[in-house]
């Protein structure tokens, strides 16, 4: 087994309803005014972004709206998060969404602390030392960026894919409500149990002698996967299924 550090500062706040609770956990890590960043129709056909603008009017935080992230999330938009950084201005970031939602606005965090191209870090020209603070509404199980230091960007110049990454930009908070995955298709559903299934199998085959601990971690976790993936694509709405899966995000 080798040497390794561990570090793993998120709030995890899991379970019904407990969007509701963002605007209180934004302003106990210090927010005050908020961008608050999302993909595409789906968080506003839901209600969603309303229970979690709700939610921030009740604390009396002021919220800006970018929406528009897509899968493999452009560094166009990063762009415009960070001008909207300098022309506005605001001290937290709030993803409502995947894991594509999440990456964009580390790689805003970043950018707004920076005074170069965001995109340094990507390129790896320079390593990240600062980043304005990130919370998460989760509204996929899959990647695991709720929890992370990591955020993927693609240049839209090339369609050039990048990670960076830094503790810093870690999300102090991620909300986990299973009940928001259950109005996924059955396809995204499969997606990011396979996501999920892929990122252990990472751990899973190495060639790291002695690690027999994690190595049933990952077997218990794939087998809960097997378990209960097929119980969600067949009943979208079985709660408990989704909530084992989920839960394996922590």
């Amino acid at each position: 087994m080798d040497n390794f550090s561990f570090y793993s500062p998120t709030k995890f706040v899991f379970g019904k309803g407990t969007e509701n609770q963002a605007g209180k956990l934004v302003k106990e890590f210090g927010g005050s005014k908020v961008l608050l960043h999302f993909g595409g129709q789906s968080a506003k056909k839901s209600g969603l972004l309303d229970t979690v603008e709700q939610s921030l009017k009740k604390e009396n935080i002021e919220y800006i709206e970018l929406g528009g992230v897509h899968p493999n999330p452009l560094d166009t938009l990063v762009y415009e998060g960070i001008e909207i950084f300098k022309e506005q201005g605001f001290d937290f970031i709030l993803a409502v969404g995947g894991g594509s939602v999440i990456d964009s606005a580390k790689a805003i965090a970043m950018g707004c602390c920076y005074d170069g191209d965001f995109w340094d870090f990507y390129s790896g020209k320079t390593s990240p030392q600062n980043a304005l603070p990130v919370g998460t509404v989760l509204t996929i199980a899959a990647a695991g960026s709720e929890g992370s230091g990591d955020s993927v960007i693609t240049k839209k110049d090339g369609m050039i894919k990048r990670g960076a990454g830094s503790d810093c930009i870690r999300p102090r908070f991620s909300i986990l409500n299973p009940e928001l995955t259950q109005t996924l298709p059955p396809y995204q559903t499969a997606c990011g149990a396979t996501d999920i299934m892929a990122h252990v199998c990472e751990r899973y085959f190495t060639n790291t002698k002695n690690v027999e601990t994690t190595d049933r971690l990952c077997e218990a976790v794939l087998l809960a996967m097997i378990n209960k993936t097929p119980k969600v694509i067949t009943n979208p709405d079985d709660y408990e299924a989704r909530a084992n899966i989920m839960s394996l995000q922590l």
